[in-house]
């Protein structure tokens, strides 16, 4: 049986760790052809390795235009267009509203923001007619969360973006959506700056509101992400699909 994403070539960032790993593994298993991005050369190796002819490795920095447009040569070169674009790659820092300063904005929107947007920017040409982008947003852009002002805004700013972005592309024949992941197991969540004896004690309070009394895992947003890719969501739109557990409904 041919899977879902069958000969689609799929681009997807920070492609080595957390969702956009999972993301990376459910769209091959899936059928696609994946080139994924990120910064530890060792998990892109181990990709390749895994599957050779129909995985590529680009090591890189998203906010780097070199290697942005080392990235999209490199996809053109493998494979010469691209069905599918997913800019992942993101960071959060818990930062009070003292300390939020230009540059603390500017860290966190420079790849929450600015590089997602010019990921797609650069990808938009070689878009096949039927693609799909999808941007990865968060469940803050609907409660608030101490400290995570400025994550939760490059946030609520990339979902805007993407609404909009919707309805400019639809004419051109690709599907633009946003999937806001919930609490998630991943690595990003021990890398927002705060002791482990506080995460774990903002892990039980976030526990007691979800559905399932424990964080959502990655491949819980790689399999949305491959459903908006498909063809089973051909008539969506525009749409930031929340899986959170139930978080935002408690």
């Amino acid at each position: 049986m041919k899977g879902r994403l069958e000969d689609r070539v799929a681009v997807v960032t920070g492609a080595t760790s957390g969702i956009g790993r999972a993301i990376v593994e459910r769209y091959l298993a899936e059928g696609a052809k994946v080139v994924g991005f990120g910064r530890n050369e060792d998990a892109l190796g181990a990709l390749k390795a895994e599957h050779a002819d129909r995985f590529v490795g680009v090591a890189g920095d998203v906010t780097k235009a070199d290697d942005l447009n080392r990235l999209l040569d490199e996809t053109m070169k493998a494979f010469g267009g691209v069905d599918i674009v997913v800019p992942n790659a993101g960071i959060a820092r818990v930062v009070s509203f003292e300390e939020s300063t230009r540059e603390a904005f500017e860290t966190q929107f420079s790849v929450n923001l600015f590089a997602a947007v010019e990921t797609v920017r650069l990808f938009l040409p070689y878009i096949r007619k039927g693609g799909s982008v999808q941007f990865i947003t968060t469940f803050l852009t609907q409660v608030g969360f101490p400290g995570l002002g400025i994550y939760s805004a490059s946030k609520a700013a990339l979902k805007s973006f993407a609404q909009t972005l919707a309805a400019e592309l639809a004419p051109r024949g690709i599907r633009v959506n946003s999937i806001a992941p919930g609490p998630i197991g991943t690595p990003l969540w021990g890398t927002v700056g705060l002791p482990d004896d506080v995460l774990g004690a903002v892990a039980g309070q976030i526990n007691s509101r979800l559905m399932t009394g424990q964080f959502g895992q990655p491949d819980d947003i790689a399999e949305t992400s491959v459903f908006l890719a498909s063809d089973g969501a051909k008539n969506i739109f525009g749409q930031d699909i929340v899986v959170d557990g139930g978080y935002t409904i408690g």
